[in-house]
């Protein structure tokens, strides 16, 4: 696919007509998120964790779920995948994503879709990118469930916005009914809860501390293969990953 021939007035236009821009994309010297208050976000943050993704996707597939305006998934194609499909269920996103895809000379597929829906799909993906939508889902563990039962073939690339402790305890098996005490840990597995906005985002539901997050994970049925980032996790399917360091 080559991107269009459009001057930067142009471009300047179309970036305004599709609204405000969680993605910062330099679409031929227009920034579509210049004031974001990450910085050149997520660029800053993909370019910490990048090196854990092949440098050469061909053949494989590309699940991206919570898409946004479609970064991760045209770098994924940029990396030669053969079939990448993102999702999302804000539509104003996926129109953002569909012209930063034009303009970047990649074919994407976009369809809107929760994460509660992957089941629909029928497909498992040799890559899974789940990345900034856990905190915002009312039913966190069941979306992992779905993602492991459904679609996660090879690998789950995923990250979610941490508080708290970034401590990771070792937690017993079971603890007697009187056993209080091991809650005031700081890095005992927890979720904090926001009944109205965080950041001023009212979608910002659950924040995990680090143990929380891996524990959910691996209760997911999950394995921890990789933690190139702060807040970015490389896992595969159990069986798969016992099967990977099997003798």
């Amino acid at each position: 696919m080559r991107s269009p021939e459009l001057t930067r007035d142009e471009i300047a236009a179309r970036v305004r007509d599709l609204g405000d821009w969680f993605h910062n994309f330099d679409l031929k010297g227009v920034k579509t998120a210049p004031d974001h208050f990450l910085g050149d976000y997520p660029r800053i943050k993909w370019e910490r964790f990048s090196h854990v993704v092949p440098a050469s996707l061909h053949g494989k597939s590309v699940l991206d779920i919570g898409c946004n305006a479609g970064f991760y998934a045209i770098e994924m194609k940029k990396r030669g995948a053969e079939r990448v499909l993102g999702v999302d269920t804000d539509e104003a996103y996926l129109a953002q994503a569909r012209f930063a895809a034009e303009m970047h000379g990649v074919d994407v597929e976009l369809r809107r879709m929760s994460v509660y829906e992957v089941g629909l799909l029928r497909e498992k993906f040799d890559l899974v990118i789940f990345m900034g939508v856990l905190y915002h889902l009312r039913h966190p563990l069941l979306a992992l469930d779905l993602l492991h039962r459904h679609v996660v073939g090879e690998t789950l690339l995923f990250q979610s916005m941490l508080r708290g402790s970034p401590e990771v305890p070792d937690v017993a098996e079971d603890y007697p009914f009187g056993e209080a005490d091991v809650f005031d840990i700081p890095g005992f597995p927890k979720i904090h809860f926001v009944e109205r906005r965080y950041a001023g985002d009212s979608t910002n539901w659950w924040i995990p501390n680090r143990a929380c997050v891996e524990a959910m994970l691996r209760s997911a049925g999950f394995a921890i293969v990789g933690h190139p980032e702060d807040e970015v996790y490389v896992c595969r399917p159990r069986a798969r990953a016992l099967e990977e360091v099997a003798p």
